[in-house]
């Protein structure tokens, strides 16, 4: 028997458990709450709060609070020097490092033997499985799977516990299933100068029959293009022929959307997204041309909601599953058995079904622009640069907005440095899209924006190429776990790319 159809019948069998997660949603994320406090009952964590008597959902959520990773610092601490048994019973000796995109500061966040092997390895075991469903052709297994991990390699913080960025800690431990097919080498793949590593890592696959893509869609372009360059060819396809999925997260495909098609022309190939960070794989789209995902219920982690108009509060009430409407946005909550218990991750969601429930993911609780109560949210801003570049034929590369504050002789407005791919035809006509698309798609910015009361039109800045790449490496955020902030409260970052623009570069701006 070929050994892609064993591969295949291998993963469609998790699909049934996937269709029993579809149909008891609220009984299985129910049950698995007891598991957990069950499970952590006898830890300091569990003792303090008396995990042991907790017999539903509603006395966990009176009884714990809602934490911070601050919150939760003190506990990781001594972990990290060596103590066990304080916020899950198996011994923890991985640890995260996350690139803290909220706070600009490094964050260690626990990774215990459950959360990789019932919560990571399932996560992507699973995007497969559901891949070999949805294509009865799926092929992957054949070849071979490149995976763009991150930049960090695994460093001994002393003997007791070992830190790197997730991927890093992934490709350390993975199955030998997944290995045997996996390029780079693990020489390679942890390799943490960047720049360097895209040259390995363009030699070491570019001869190979690459049949799957794993990785963030700015870092993997990067990859593509300097492949393209060596090997003097116009489409990937021309050097991967049997290319047939790109397997994505971490940001917005749809702004990278386009430069991948024109990169691989093949009407085989995929694109699937999946939804997950260092605390955990949250969801993974199960219908391809779709831009919602599949929240998986049963990876050890259960959600909870805060409605994001309540989420500055310091212990704000979260709805559970049954209790969430179509549309709303809502800060997740996750308690896992990674040993994280109630605790903010700073990503925003939406559902867009509730049966089965599928999400979007809207933004970052931190990163938004509010500055004038327009409330704008990375959701709004990709919808709208998404139909500003299909009405003047323009590709993005990379964005970031920010503010420009009221003063004495100015009202205030949104400055966005946008490197484009693709020019438009029409800056003046892209400023325009931009503006009245994102009037469109949130109301609180259309009405600051009326009469340019208190918002006048947006301030467009095009950046030369590089530009982005340049300001993430003197940040030291090169790497495919680190992701260029959308959207800022504030003008540090603005302030930052402007002060690398004066040293050497030049901007084009529009008023």
């Amino acid at each position: 028997m070929p050994l892609n159809s064993v591969f295949s019948w291998f993963m469609k069998k998790r699909v049934h458990q996937i269709a029993l997660f579809k149909k008891y949603p609220l009984e299985v994320q129910e049950e698995l709450m007891r598991d957990l406090c069950r499970m952590a009952q006898h830890t300091e964590f569990g003792s303090k709060y008396e995990f042991g008597s907790i017999k539903n959902s509603n006395e966990f959520r009176e009884r714990v609070p809602i934490r911070t990773y601050d919150d939760f610092k003190p506990y990781i601490y001594r972990l990290r020097e060596g103590e066990q048994n304080l916020l899950w019973p198996t011994k923890q000796k991985w640890f995260a490092k996350s690139s803290g995109t909220t706070s600009g500061k490094s964050k260690y966040i626990p990774v215990t033997s459950e959360s990789l092997e019932e919560c990571h390895y399932k996560g992507g075991k699973d995007a497969l499985s559901i891949y070999y469903e949805l294509n009865g052709m799926a092929d992957v297994y054949s070849g071979k799977t490149l995976v763009l991990g991150g930049s960090s390699n695994i460093h001994s913080y002393n003997r007791a516990c070992y830190t790197g960025d997730l991927s890093a800690i992934i490709i350390r431990n993975l199955p030998i299933w997944v290995e045997l097919k996996r390029i780079p080498n693990k020489d390679i793949a942890l390799m943490e100068d960047w720049e360097h590593k895209i040259d390995k890592m363009a030699i070491a696959s570019m001869n190979e029959d690459v049949r799957m893509v794993v990785g963030v869609p700015s870092w993997t372009l990067v990859l593509m293009k300097r492949i393209l360059e060596m090997k003097s060819k116009a489409l990937i396809t021309d050097v991967w022929p049997n290319l047939e999925l790109f397997l994505h997260g971490g940001v917005s495909f749809s702004p990278y959307r386009k430069q991948f098609e024109k990169l691989i022309d093949s009407p085989k190939m995929n694109f699937l997204e999946t939804y997950n960070a260092s605390e955990g794989f949250f969801s993974i789209q199960d219908r391809l041309g779709e831009k919602d995902m599949l929240l998986m219920l049963d990876y050890g982690i259960y959600y909870e909601f805060i409605p994001i108009a309540n989420e500055g509060k310091e212990q704000p009430e979260t709805l559970a599953l049954e209790e969430v409407t179509l549309g709303e946005v809502y800060a997740m909550v996750i308690s896992t058995n990674g040993g994280l218990w109630r605790y903010k991750i700073g990503d925003t969601i939406q559902f867009t079904n509730l049966s089965p429930f599928r999400i979007k993911v809207s933004g970052r609780t931190k990163h938004f622009i509010n500055a004038f109560g327009e409330e704008v949210i990375i959701e709004n801003a990709v919808a709208a640069l998404e139909h500003a570049c299909a009405e003047t034929s323009a590709t993005i590369s990379d964005f970031t907005a920010g503010p420009v504050f009221m003063g004495s002789l100015n009202k205030g407005r949104h400055e966005w440095f946008i490197e484009f791919q693709e020019p438009p035809n029409n800056l003046e006509k892209f400023k325009y899209v931009l503006d009245e698309a994102l009037q469109r798609e949130n109301s609180d910015y259309q009405a600051k924006r009326s009469y340019n009361l208190a918002l006048e039109e947006p301030l467009i800045r095009t950046l030369p190429k590089g530009t982005f790449y340049r300001w993430m490496k003197k940040r030291g955020k090169l790497g495919g776990q680190n992701k260029v902030p959308r959207l800022s409260n504030d003008r540090e970052y603005l302030d930052e790319i402007n002060s690398l623009i004066h040293e050497g570069f030049l901007a084009e701006e529009l008023h």
